[in-house]
């Protein structure tokens, strides 16, 4: 069992939000011994759940719904699965959008480093679209996309 500070300290959480995850039925099985909270492994769990529900994009509301359909049984199998899946999708595609925004970064950095170098942007602006060196083209033509 862990008291509220040090579930705050094992997941860099202030302690108010442990409290209003707790008000919003987050932690629907939590024991309280004289007024105090004390937690499990089984809402340590549901908290590394929530986080990555949380990181993912999805409202308070929303896991709220999750624990919701954890309580009912494995008759809300279909329902967690197609929340966890539309999650994946939205999170990839997220990613791949960083991915090309870090691709110009790279690219720019590459740019940059190139012009500083060369005294000037007139040797890339000759390679410019499609003659940069090969691992720098693709970085540009990513970005591009």
């Amino acid at each position: 069992m862990y008291t509220i500070g040090q579930i705050s300290e094992m997941f860099h959480l202030p302690i108010s939000t442990l409290r209003y995850y707790d008000k919003m039925g987050l932690f629907p099985g939590l024991e309280r011994k004289g007024g105090m909270r004390s937690f499990s492994e089984r809402e340590v769990e549901a908290l590394r759940v929530i986080e990555c529900l949380k990181a993912s994009g999805l409202e308070i509301r929303d896991i709220r719904r999750f624990m919701e359909w954890t309580e009912q049984g494995p008759a809300t199998y279909p329902e967690r699965k197609r929340l966890f899946e539309a999650r994946r999708q939205a999170v990839e595609a997220e990613m791949a959008s960083l991915q090309k925004t870090l691709d110009m970064l790279k690219y720019k950095c590459w740019y940059y480093d190139t012009a500083l170098r060369d005294g000037g942007e007139e040797n890339i602006r000759a390679m410019l679209p499609d003659k940069l060196p090969e691992k720098i083209q693709k970085l540009y033509d990513h970005a591009r996309e």
